[in-house]
Parts: C-alpha cells; sequence; structure tokens
C-alpha cells in the first residue's frame, strides 16, 4: 500500500455508485441535494433539494441536516442538531449515499494497482495515472465510471448494456443513444491519450462492446 498525506479533510463514497468516489473538503461549506446547485448532486428521490451540508467552523466540520424528509445519519443515528465530525466518522444521506469523513491530520490508504501496465487506477481515492503521471484535471465523473468498469474487467469485454448499467446507473438502455455511449468513449481516450499518445487505451469490439488495452 502508497500512502498519501492528506492536507485538508475528505469525503470518501463507501458503497453504491459513489463507492471509493473522493471530494475534497476545501470550502467553507458543502452542500449534498438533488438540486443542480449543490457540492454533491445526488439524483435521488430520497435526497431533499438540499439535504444536508457541511459547514467549516473553529474547531473543524460541523453536519447539519437542512430540514430532509428522510434524514441524515452520523455513525447510524439521525441527527436532528448541528454535530462536530471526527476522524473516520460515517455519514449516511438517506438511504443513498454513505460516505466516510477524514480529517487533515488523518492518511488515506491507496490501493494498488490491478495488474501491470501503463495504466493503473488507485480505487480507493479514485486517481487515474497514466505512465506514472496523474491525470490532472481529473476525469469526469462519467469518464472515471467508465474506466473503473474496464478496468475492473481487464481481462473481458464489456458490452453496451453492461456499460449503460453501471455508467448510467437507473438510465434504461433506450435512454441512452449510440452517439452519447460514442462520444463518452472518444473523450475518454483523447484525455488517456494526453498522456501516452503510443497506446490507443479503449478499443473497440465491433458487435460486441468495449475493452482496455493496458500494456507495458
Amino acid at each position: 500500500m502508497m500512502e498519501m498525506a492528506v492536507d485538508i479533510p475528505v469525503l470518501i463514497g463507501l458503497d453504491g455508485v459513489y463507492q471509493a468516489t473522493r471530494w475534497l473538503l476545501d470550502a467553507d461549506e458543502f452542500i449534498i441535494g438533488r438540486s443542480p446547485g449543490c457540492d454533491l448532486v445526488v439524483a435521488d428521490r430520497q435526497i431533499s433539494r438540499k439535504h444536508a451540508r457541511l459547514v467549516r467552523g473553529p474547531e473543524g466540520y460541523v453536519l447539519e441536516d437542512l430540514g430532509s424528509k428522510n434524514g441524515t445519519y452520523l455513525n447510524g443515528t439521525r441527527i436532528d442538531e448541528p454535530q462536530r465530525l471526527q476522524d473516520g466518522d460515517e455519514i449516511q444521506v438517506a438511504l443513498a449515499v454513505k460516505m466516510a469523513f477524514l480529517e487533515s491530520e488523518a492518511t488515506v490508504q491507496l490501493s494498488e494497482p490491478i495488474g501491470e501496465g501503463r495504466l493503473w487506477m488507485d480505487l480507493l481515492g479514485s486517481r487515474v495515472f497514466v505512465r506514472g503521471e496523474e491525470l490532472s484535471p481529473p476525469l469526469s465523473a462519467a469518464q472515471y465510471r467508465l474506466l473503473e468498469l474496464l478496468y475492473k474487467n481487464s481481462n473481458r469485454v464489456v458490452s453496451r448494456e453492461e456499460m449503460i448499467a453501471y455508467v448510467w446507473e437507473g438510465t434504461s438502455a433506450e435512454g441512452v443513444s449510440d452517439q452519447a455511449i460514442d462520444a463518452l468513449v472518444r473523450r475518454l481516450r483523447d484525455r488517456l491519450e494526453e498522456y501516452d499518445s503510443d497506446q490507443s487505451f479503449i478499443v473497440t469490439v465491433r458487435g460486441r462492446g468495449w475493452r482496455i488495452e493496458n500494456v507495458d
């Protein structure tokens, strides 16, 4: 395992679509909700438009529920009043999102790469490296989800249906056009090839789907 000292607090997704996703808390306020203006937008009917927020105070971050219908939970207990967060606390927003809070003094454990190759992913820290260089700025959420799916299934071809279910969770296959898929694949290829133009990491297997090609 590698270790990375974290300079600022961080939230890490613990399950579901947000598993291993990382949000740096580098502002005075971090709002979670269904509204597009929130810092973490959760498109789930359980989530209120502005559901909960983390507020930075003189002694650290405080978790508040914003009058949500389905509640905000800290270490399994629904909160009614603002609660000071401690390192390792578990936050659950309704039943939709579960996250861990790590303070600035904490150390985030970064996972080892799966296999060997020019590309590897730190699945816990939601980071992508090509030839040892981290992608910056990070991939978009959809690009990361697509790469994660291919990376975890590097020994086989991933079908269109699998891609839609993983990247566009909750959307029917009919709701995602071939043009949207092709555009996403193209944008991901372009981002990766910025760091290694000698290799096309995402290979289209005609009539079957896509696979990742990750060689030394």
